[in-house]
């Protein structure tokens, strides 16, 4: 069954990701420059298959200490891409944190109309 609290969980661990993912490519185009520096990303698509069980269990055993995974390619860090990245991944916060604002919203409304 649905729940209000299930939502806010999924929601929260999704703006938790988008936020380490952040700090990753920051990090990217931080270190353009610097020789032998491993460029880091967070892949999503490894995390949204779980979104459908219990977070608390699946999703947050696979993350670990971190979700921040090496690119092991040998090509060099483009900083216009970097922040192209940072600029869809800002946007992708956005709408991670609308979201929880609707579920908040949604339960006003229920507390409301329920007194």
């Amino acid at each position: 069954m649905y729940t209000p609290s299930d939502s806010i969980g999924k929601v929260s661990l999704m703006m938790d990701l988008i936020a380490q993912r952040q700090r990753a490519l920051g990090s990217n185009v931080a270190n353009v420059d610097t020789p032998g520096y491993i460029r880091q990303d967070i892949d999503f698509s490894q995390y949204l298959g779980t979104m459908n069980s219990p977070l608390e269990t699946k999703l947050s055993s696979k993350l670990g200490p971190s979700a921040i995974i090496a690119d092991r390619s040998e090509e060099p860090i483009k900083a216009a891409d970097e922040l192209l990245k940072m600029q869809e991944n800002s946007i992708m916060y956005s709408m991670a944190t609308r979201r929880m604002s609707n579920i908040i919203t949604e339960m006003k409304t229920v507390v409301n109309v329920g007194k």
